[in-house]
């Protein structure tokens, strides 16, 4: 089963500097239908202005993922680390008993466009963690990259949780497919361009819930941004 999550349907917050989408209920916005998926619990489509930013704040028993598309994220966080984000690189956190960081654009005259992901952790606690990773563009396009594992196989950062995140810039016309194992479930969030899911038209900002399906398709209608999730 296919349960589409249409765009127009998303939270919607602005803040001056900050434009966000929410896929499901997130600060303020809340939508009883819509409360996370599964281990899913956030994805937040982001546009920050030049020089603007979240200023320092906490997280616990989370796993964060950032996973920029336009522009740069810098970083900073009470683990001691400071790092600049790029396009198709992949940045998680490990939240675990607490930490604090902060996120900013740090560009001039480059507008930031990034998704953040939470996923619910197996178990709370365990020591904070820091990962970044890139992954250049042949390696995500016209395939599913796996760029989340809970084993960290196949060049992937590790989540403390039994989830997979894949991800895929699809060119027109071209197709790829994932298969899921009895019990499991899936999510598809198309960030940017258009896809066909099995059939069905997924465009900016759409996604869909996947339950019972032995195996996906997506075939690129338009250039597209592909974020596939793999649940328990």
């Amino acid at each position: 089963m296919i349960t589409l999550r249409r765009s127009a349907e998303r939270g919607h917050a602005r803040h001056g500097w900050l434009e966000s989408y929410h896929t499901f209920s997130f600060a303020s916005y809340y939508d009883p239908r819509f409360t996370g998926y599964r281990a899913l619990l956030v994805i937040n489509q982001d546009r920050v202005a030049p020089g603007h930013g979240f200023g320092m704040h906490p997280h616990d028993s989370m796993e964060i993922i950032s996973y920029v598309l336009e522009g740069s994220i810098e970083h900073r966080d009470t683990m001691g680390f400071t790092a600049v984000l790029r396009p198709g690189e992949v940045q998680v956190i490990s939240a675990g008993t607490g930490m604090l960081h902060a996120e900013r654009n740090p560009s001039d005259g480059e507008p930031l466009h990034f998704l953040q992901v939470w996923i619910v952790p197996a178990a709370e606690g365990g020591e904070p963690t820091y990962q970044q990773q890139p992954y250049p563009i042949e390696e995500r396009r016209n395939r599913l990259r796996l760029v989340c594992s809970p084993d960290g196989r196949d060049g992937s950062t590790t989540i403390r949780q039994d989830a997979a995140l894949y991800v895929s810039v699809l060119q027109a016309g071209h197709e790829v497919t994932h298969g899921y194992a009895p019990g499991r479930y899936g999510w598809v969030h198309v960030a940017r361009g258009a896809i066909e899911l099995n059939g069905q038209l997924l465009e900016d900002g759409d996604g869909a819930a996947i339950a019972d399906e032995a195996a996906l398709t997506l075939r690129g209608v338009r250039d597209a941004d592909v974020l596939l999730f793999d649940l328990p």
